[in-house]
């Protein structure tokens, strides 16, 4: 079965990764490997480079990103994916187009598949973010697909009220967690040897805009990074800043503009516009907390011990266990949480996506599904309702 597996972000190929792995080491699998997005940009660390020096062979490319920082650019740019996609596609004829989250690289070529004809499996929809426009995205791309793979039980009831049919759900968990429970993280020496010499009051901080803020964006983001950096200010007497920069969204360029202009010349800030998988992990593993909005804080971070501040709104209806503290985007209540988030680190936490088996139960109902066309024709599942509703 050739099997389409499509990656436009470094988050979002760290979570693939698994799944790509135990696909591959499975015969039944012919796996094409598909990078688009910000992989393939200089400007974001051209993290294509990653994936290869992974062992994993990119069959295909699809450029798409615009040097824009605006929802213009980002339009467009998803209009050039579909475009890509449509003729890297109808080459390459997967039976199943694999696909990951809810990013416009993701809506492209979900767009594309569907029109192609073929079927796509989506890893992640149900999820909820109130404060950013991959929220409609993501449930866009799960009306688009034809298998759903859940992180965790409330996303498959949310997929289930979208209208999508019982047998095509599948609560499976976050396949990001298997990298972690899977094999050790990174150690302390592997990474002082990269050049990341944590020490145990160190933070990690990943901030991305609230792409739903104002009409541009641009006042929810200076507010965000204003107020963030304010407070990491209080932790520098005592504190390493290790600081991933924004995703390619609309204000993303701009936040990180801003996040450079307030670390330069701080030696306690160090900044990175892309982080290998496996480092970011270890910095997870042995940081204090880790600050921001990012979705690894609270999927993937608690299996690693680390508790975390989820800043503002973007992550608002998310799934978080008890390792995440939410707060609102002024610096002295940042200030707090961090605190407290400090005085977490070491206590065991559960976490709510899963228990590092997810890729191979992808792979077994990958595996099950065929003939995949027999998966194309949908019918539109309605709930039972408790009451009838008037109007």
């Amino acid at each position: 079965m050739k099997v389409a597996v499509v990656t436009g972000s470094r988050s979002e190929y760290g979570i693939l990764k698994p799944v790509i792995d135990v696909l591959r080491s499975d015969s039944f699998f012919d796996v094409e490997v598909i990078a688009t997005g910000s992989h393939l940009s200089a400007e974001f660390g051209m993290t294509v480079t990653q994936i290869e020096a992974d062992g994993i062979e990119v069959r295909h490319r699809v450029e798409m990103l615009l040097s824009s920082d605006t929802g213009v650019g980002m339009a467009k740019s998803t209009g050039l994916g579909v475009i890509g996609f449509a003729d890297t596609l109808a080459t390459a004829q997967p039976e199943w187009v694999l696909l990951l989250g809810d990013r416009y690289e993701i809506l492209a070529a979900a767009q594309a598949s569907l029109m192609l004809g073929i079927p796509v499996a989506h890893i992640g929809g149900g999820d909820v973010t109130e404060g950013a426009i991959d929220d409609a995205m993501r449930h866009a791309i799960t009306k688009m697909s034809h298998l759903h793979f859940a992180t965790h039980e409330s996303a498959a009831q949310l997929i289930a009220q979208l209208g999508e049919e019982p047998e095509r759900i599948h609560w499976v968990g976050n396949p990001g967690l298997d990298a972690i429970l899977g094999a050790p993280q990174a150690t302390l020496a592997e990474l002082h040897a990269a050049g990341y010499t944590v020490g145990a009051n160190d933070l990690l901080v990943s901030l991305h805009p609230e792409t739903l803020g104002d009409a541009s964006g641009l006042g929810t983001t200076a507010a965000l990074a204003r107020e963030t950096t304010q407070a990491l200010e209080e932790f520098a007497s005592g504190s390493t800043v290790w600081l991933a920069l924004p995703n390619a969204d609309p204000q993303g360029r701009e936040l990180g503009r801003v996040l450079r202009q307030w670390a330069d010349g701080k030696p306690w800030v160090h900044v990175y516009p892309s982080v290998p998988a496996r480092i970011f992990r270890g910095l997870m593993a042995h940081c204090r907390a880790m600050v921001g909005n990012s979705s690894a804080a609270l999927a993937e971070a608690p299996s690693l011990g680390l508790p975390a501040v989820n800043i503002g709104a973007r992550q608002g209806g998310r799934l978080a266990g008890a390792s995440v503290i939410h707060t609102q985007a002024s610096a002295p209540a940042i200030v707090a949480a961090i605190r407290q988030a400090m005085a977490m680190k070491g206590q065991p936490f559960v976490n709510p996506y899963g228990d590092g088996k997810s890729s191979q139960r992808i792979a077994d109902v990958l595996k099950a599904s065929h003939p995949a066309r027999n998966w194309l024709r949908k019918r539109f599942h309605r709930m039972d309702t408790a009451k009838e509703r008037s109007c």
